[in-house]
């Protein structure tokens, strides 16, 4: 990946401070709990939920086992569909080729879908070193980028905003990108909707450059797929000359027959819908319909490395619904910004250190950023099983080492001489209970945990002295 988010400490440090926003949590307990119990209903109404949730986990199992095949077939596709593939290792390389297309075209703005991907390789700030704007479309990423903010969820991205900020926003910077806000905004959302539209217009209308990702991509006809709620991908996949998709590797189906299942669960697991008000595919170029030229960048970024990893690797089933986002009682406290990632919340704490390896401090803290409660995997529409990973991502944490983990291990070490020598023990029983008026509350050296906890208060005598007495 490109990197963290510049300057972003590690998750335990940005959570203790977000945890203290009130403002902050307030916003997020009342989207996520309103998102959630609407998709509980949305998911309620289908008998066979069970089965499209292990369908889709297979689909993508096979999928992965042979995406070297089904890329291939792909790239076929798309180019005997008119299309251009382009195949970028990393975020510097797809920067570069996107940055390249741009200026062949001769134009210096684009207008842009809302997509992870891009996010994930921060497109818009190598775009706009080489002097492009990157317009973002999308009405809670415009707000982000308004507001010279990061998103914070995967389908909310301004989920951390309520209306009186965004009115704020809007009046304050919508006339250093364009259009300006109406005079007299209020933060009735019908206004804040009508100013984005108004905003976003004219750039619509006039963008000669569109770039997109893609939820899904289709091996048998190099069709390429946008889930969307509002129109505005619509937009900027058929109004622009030239049409540049930026999509990882991973987002594969072999068959439309296999979109079919995914198409079924993605509304539901992310905005309660039982269908997506705007489903968008396109197939290479047509003439004098859409697009006449169109580029597919395949992104690696670090998707082959966590494919090769056995337990791991069902992190790319993710189709980036964000339910887990919002049953997790950790992000709904610390919010996305925290994780220091695109892809904040559960499928964040396993993903993101996949991807950009363990070695910096925030990668390294986030498989600890759960309680491992499972919630997350209880609403996984393709049965990802989170704390599985997370687990296993903080064993390979542990294996890499660092103070804390060279605390750690020598304070078993020298519990497990204790415990194997009952003489000591018991000298250290009898010691701690004389003791005990000037125990600490906290333990030296576990202040992340005794922060929160209180040590348990000890007993007057050692449980074996008080047996001898009593039992003997």
């Amino acid at each position: 990946m490109s990197g963290t988010y510049l300057g972003m400490p590690s998750f335990p440090k940005a959570a203790a401070e977000a945890v203290h926003n009130e403002t902050l949590r307030g916003n997020l307990r009342h989207a996520t709990h309103t998102i959630r119990d609407k998709r509980a209903k949305a998911v309620a109404e289908l008998a066979d939920w069970a089965q499209l949730r292990e369908a889709g986990k297979q689909i993508k199992d096979r999928t992965l086992r042979h995406l070297d095949e089904y890329l291939v077939q792909l790239e076929k596709s798309v180019t005997d569909a008119g299309g251009t593939v382009h195949w970028a290792a990393d975020a510097d390389e797809a920067n570069r080729i996107v940055a390249g297309l741009v200026k062949a075209t001769g134009e210096r703005e684009v207008v842009k879908v809302k997509s992870m991907a891009t996010q994930e390789i921060g497109l818009n700030e190598a775009l706009e070193a080489e002097g492009i704007a990157a317009y973002e479309t999308d009405l809670a990423e415009l707000i982000v980028q308004l507001g010279e903010d990061r998103p914070s969820h995967i389908l909310v991205p301004a989920i951390h905003r309520n209306r009186g900020e965004i009115r704020e926003i809007f009046a304050r910077t919508m006339s250093e990108w364009g259009r300006p806000a109406p005079e007299g905004l209020t933060d009735s959302p019908a206004e804040l909707a009508e100013a984005a539209r108004l905003h976003l217009r004219e750039k619509f209308l006039r963008a000669k450059v569109g770039i997109s990702g893609a939820n899904f991509m289709v091996a048998e006809t190099g069709t390429l797929v946008v889930v969307e709620s509002e129109g505005n991908g619509r937009m900027c996949l058929t109004l622009p000359e030239t049409l540049i998709s930026v999509v990882g590797i991973e987002k594969i189906v072999p068959t439309w027959r296999d979109l079919e299942v995914f198409l079924q669960t993605l509304p539901r697991s992310s905005t309660a819908e039982r269908m997506n008000p705007y489903t968008s595919t396109w197939t290479g170029t047509t003439d004098a319909d859409g697009p006449q030229d169109f580029h597919l960048v395949l992104l690696d970024n670090g998707r082959t490395a966590t494919l090769a990893d056995e337990v791991g690797r069902q992190a790319l089933r993710c189709i980036r619904c964000s339910a887990c986002l919002n049953v997790c009682p950790v992000y709904e406290r610390a919010g996305g910004h925290a994780y220091g990632s695109v892809y904040p919340g559960p499928i964040g704490a396993i993903l993101s250190p996949q991807l950009r390896g363990t070695e910096s401090e925030i990668d390294a803290s986030l498989p600890y950023a759960s309680s491992l409660c499972g919630a997350c995997y209880d609403v996984c529409p393709v049965a990802i099983d989170i704390p599985e990973v997370l687990v296993h991502l903080r064993e390979r944490v542990a294996v890499q080492g660092g103070r804390g983990h060279r605390l750690e291990k020598a304070a078993i070490k020298a519990a497990g001489w204790v415990l194997n020598h009952p003489a000591a023990l018991a000298a250290g029983e009898k010691a701690a209970s004389k003791t005990r008026g000037l125990q600490p509350r906290r333990l030296p050296g576990a202040g992340a945990w005794t922060d929160s906890r209180e040590l348990p208060e000890l007993p007057p005598e050692p449980f074996r002295d008080w047996w001898k007495k009593n039992r003997t």
